[in-house]
């Protein structure tokens, strides 16, 4: 069986560089991302910088995203300034994201490596959220019969 690597969206990722280009300037943004929803529109935001540990701009996106009516998102990327190209997720970012929208495609890589992985794929034995609360799934109780 071969893995078969989806189709790039090379619109998202510039969409994504003209932010970082156009909007990060000094050093309270210095990240783009954009993201696709599943209507197609295409949202962009940047980060916001602080030392207490600002949102990154993944994160400000889900607000912005939100604001925009848009919550239900199929791929994600995000672009550094200065010319840095795509940039992982943190991993505070990743499990946002796996929590948020668990079949979430992220742009990752850089030159002739780039791909579109999914979010689980960077979070590999990853805590999901949503399966810890409860009301949860119950087929994993205790039963006491």
């Amino acid at each position: 069986m071969t893995a078969q690597t989806p189709h790039l969206d090379h619109e998202l990722i510039e969409a994504a560089a003209h932010v970082a280009r156009t909007r990060c300037r000094g050093d309270n943004h210095t990240m783009a991302a954009a993201a696709r929803a599943q209507d197609g529109r295409v949202v962009t935001a940047v980060n916001a910088y602080h030392f207490t540990g600002g949102p990154c701009a993944e994160l400000v996106l889900l607000g912005a995203a939100a604001a925009q009516g848009a919550y239900e998102l199929d791929t994600i990327v995000a672009v550094g300034d200065r010319d840095r190209g795509v940039v992982p997720p943190c991993g505070r970012c990743r499990q946002v994201l796996l929590d948020y929208f668990p079949d979430l495609r992220v742009i990752v890589g850089a030159g002739e490596r780039l791909r579109a992985v999914p979010i689980a794929d960077l979070l590999p034995e990853s805590y999901v959220w949503a399966d810890h609360q409860l009301g949860a799934e119950e087929s994993g109780s205790l039963s006491t019969s």
